[in-house]
């Protein structure tokens, strides 16, 4: 059978001259040099993350990548690859090209070749080729190492023989100093002896090199930073050619190696503006002792400071110092939540030019384009939208930006194989990264933090108001100072002052109804009143109740509403707790924990666990609005049930409550007790999929994994037209229990299969979505 004239790397697109696979190949290596090249700040911050020291290791790391970028896709030099870019149809293939590519790197005369250059390790360049699209899996999963993926004739024409592939063989050679290469002549792949004999090299290969990683660090360091740089220089050979933004060295020069972020840009951009807009509505603005001392704390740093205290400033004075201190190019701000995120950029990031700040979350096209119809101080007169070209470039799309409000998930999500991640990762590389709230990580989201902090090297601050003693000092033994502590607190009169003041008095009822009696005669005797439940279940009953006893409509907020409605809950409940001059109420679930900036005179909470209920008694008396000695009164009660907790974290609060007593109790208080009885958890082990998978890679999940709920939309939204837009769509989501979601039946065309179908008369703006019908 004759060769083919081309072989083409991707599908031909009208009016564009065909990508060869040649010409892919080289792309890939030339992206691969220009991001990593040594002497640039990409390159230096790319081997200080994965902690590859000397000169030459660093040039063996970029040898390694280049090489791997030259074979990646060699196995698409295939009859069935040519057939499916070709056809304007689905064609299935045998095998996936990049496993294929996997199996040549292991035949004799390629292993012979390149085997005697003694500085190459075969390993790394195979792994690193083998799961550059995450689908390769070490045991019987939809992508084990070459599975077929199609019934029918287990036989595959190569062209392995082809000139292109000859041509990339040769550029191998010449970069890595071989000999002329061999030619690799076998015509075809089939499930026989020989590539049977060539699978179980390679699986024994994988097993042993694993092995190898365990016991050596600096090839641990090597294969992920070869892995994740292969997939980066890959993501930019197809994406600017795909785009058509110039020349991928221009691109690369343009994006990559912009002047580093000088800590006057932090000034200039965030500090100076944030604080003028503080002394617009205080009269003032002075950074405080605590917050100055902070940034000269180290690069490493654990922030335990009270709620409402100015942790962010302090972060962000920290970043202006690590801008004096390292060579980097960005500052990133990690939320728990798609809600802080957002608020972290509209008081923060969206002072920033438009060009450089950006909101990245799930759901941040669609919050963005909410803020151009109701703008804050920050973003007014701003388009932080992405245009079209940042847009088809996806994840890279985001490389240009220097400052960011994002969801944690975003960036360390490449721990467990994200594809964005990975490829938003020599962005996280060449940063300053702020990490908020760690106290209310789950233990998947925790363990994956511990796995960062002790594999890779970037300047890093983590904060939170409370966190249990297991994890504090697990954190530590990672190398976080942890600040304010020691001598530093002696010395922080102002924090210690705002910590030490008497701001609650606890006390305990024994259940619901004498609550409700207590949360009435609170907002009519003209207090700010935050009920806190711990099911959704519950905040809408009550909602209804006090709101059918009082005449009013009591604001609602949790998690099961449309994100557009969640939206105008959020601004709702905010707007009624920033001000003093006005008597409110609102009922709530965990929602309202996290950096939300509510002020009550009164909170409400069922029995949580400790460090949820400190989190919530930071919500009340903040910020000292109605004097020095006025006390916010916590009433808490055990509600109907444990869940969503376990019987033994209810416990462990009941002898916290018990220590603190009904004296007037201060933060620095419930912080001690906190320590005193917080939950004790075991040590993570430092493993995630991205350090401990070797050879594989397959996705997992970042958070540990909800199968309870699935996104849906509402039956009585599925006339809006707005659904088909899939940036539209996302405003109409809610998250709803799987037995109230419909997958199946009649459902349109254009609405995706993981979305469902929800019953729309079960739902209200004011309540969200209901499962109880008592709180009808």
């Amino acid at each position: 059978m004759n060769q083919p004239a081309q072989l083409l790397a991707k599908s031909r697109r009208s009016g564009r001259e065909p990508l060869t696979l040649e010409q892919h190949l080289l792309d890939t290596e030339l992206a691969a040099l220009k991001i990593f090249r040594l002497d640039g700040r990409w390159g230096k911050n790319w081997c200080r993350f994965f902690k590859i020291q000397d000169n030459e290791q660093q040039q063996r790391f970029l040898l390694h990548l280049r090489l791997a970028a030259l074979w990646h896709d060699i196995g698409k030099a295939n009859e069935d690859f040519l057939k499916a870019v070709s056809s304007s149809s689905f064609y299935p293939q045998l095998l996936r090209h990049e496993h294929l590519s996997a199996f040549i790197l292991h035949t004799p005369e390629v292993r012979r070749w390149m085997g005697s250059n003694l500085a190459l390790n075969l390993e790394v360049i195979t792994a690193a080729v083998l799961s550059h699209h995450l689908k390769a899996e070490q045991k019987d999963g939809d992508w084990t190492w070459g599975k077929l993926q199609r019934q029918g004739s287990p036989v595959l024409r190569l062209h392995m023989e082809h000139p292109e592939v000859q041509r990339i063989l040769e550029r191998i050679a010449e970069i890595a100093d071989l000999s002329a290469p061999p030619t690799l002549s076998r015509a075809s792949w089939s499930n026989d002896g020989y590539w049977q004999q060539i699978w179980r090299a390679g699986k024994d290969a994988a097993t042993e090199f694993r092995r190898q990683l365990r016991k050596d660090s600096e090839l641990q360091s090597l294969l992920l930073a070869t892995k994740a740089g292969l997939i980066a220089a890959d993501a930019v050979a197809s994406g600017v050619v795909r785009v058509g933004c110039g020349t991928i060295e221009d691109w690369v020069n343009q994006v990559v190696h912009a002047r580093a972020l000088q800590p006057e840009d932090i000034v200039r951009d965030i500090l100076h503006p944030r604080g003028e807009q503080i002394a617009r509505s205080k009269g003032k603005f002075e950074l405080h002792p605590f917050q100055k001392l902070a940034a000269l704390r180290g690069s490493r740093l654990l922030l335990l400071a009270g709620c409402g205290v100015g942790k962010t400033l302090a972060a962000w004075k920290w970043t202006e110092e690590q801008a004096r201190l390292h060579q980097i190019g960005r500052v990133i701000f990690l939320y728990p939540t798609r809600g802080t995120a957002t608020e972290g950029f509209k008081d923060y990031v969206g002072w920033a030019p438009e060009a450089d700040g950006t909101l990245l979350t799930g759901t941040s096209e669609y919050e963005l384009e909410q803020m151009l119809t109701n703008p804050s101080d920050a973003t007014k007169g701003k388009k932080f939208l992405p245009d079209e070209t940042q847009e088809r470039l996806f994840a890279l799309g985001f490389w240009p930006k220097r400052y960011f409000s994002a969801t944690v998930d975003q960036f360390l999500s490449f721990l467990e194989h994200s594809y964005s991640g990975v490829c938003l990762l020599p962005a996280l590389a060449d940063s300053a990264v702020i990490i908020d709230e760690v106290h209310s990580f789950d233990r998947q989201m925790f363990r994956n933090l511990v796995s960062f902090l002790q594999h890779f090297e970037v300047p890093v601050l983590c904060m939170t108001a409370t966190l249990s003693k297991s994890r504090r000092e697990e954190l530590r033994s990672l190398g976080l100072q942890v600040f304010p502590d020691g001598e530093d607190r002696k010395a922080l009169e102002d924090l210690n002052r705002k910590e030490e003041h008497l701001r609650y008095r606890i006390e305990r009822h024994t259940g619901e109804p004498v609550a409700l009696q207590e949360a009435q005669a609170a907002y009519r005797a003209g207090q700010r009143v935050l009920w806190v439940v711990n099911t959704v279940d519950r905040c809408q009953r009550l909602a209804k109740q006090l709101s059918d006893d009082l005449g009013i409509d009591v604001l609602t907020y949790h998690s099961r509403f449309t994100l557009q409605d969640r939206q105008k809950r959020h601004a709702a409940v905010v707007g009624a707790f920033k001000q003093i001059e006005e008597r409110a109420i609102a009922v709530t679930t965990q929602v309202c924990e996290m950096s939300l900036d509510l002020d009550a005179d009164m909170l409400i909470s069922e029995l949580a666990p400790i460090p949820a209920l400190v989190q919530r008694a930071g919500r009340a008396n903040r910020h000292l609005a109605r004097g020095d000695h006025f006390l916010a009164r916590i009433l808490v009660y055990a509600p109907e049930g444990h869940r969503p907790y376990t019987h033994k974290d209810l416990e462990d609060t009941r002898r916290f409550l018990n220590d603190l007593g009904t004296a007037p109790v201060s933060q620095l208080r419930m912080a001690e007790l906190l320590e005193k009885y917080g939950p004790e958890e075991a040590q993570a082990d430092g493993s995630s999929r991205f350090v401990e998978s070797g050879y594989y890679a397959v996705p997992g999940s970042f958070r540990d994994e909800d199968d309870f709920t699935l996104p849906c939309v509402l039956s009585t939204d599925l006339d809006c037209e707005a659904l088909q837009s899939s940036r539209k769509r996302v405003g109409y989501l809610l998250n709803v229990p799987k037995k109230f979601a419909v997958l199946d039946g009649p459902r349109p065309n254009w609405l995706p299969k993981y979305i469902g179908i929800a019953d729309g008369g079960r739902y209200s703006a004011q309540r969200g979505f209901r499962t109880d019908d008592r709180s009808s």
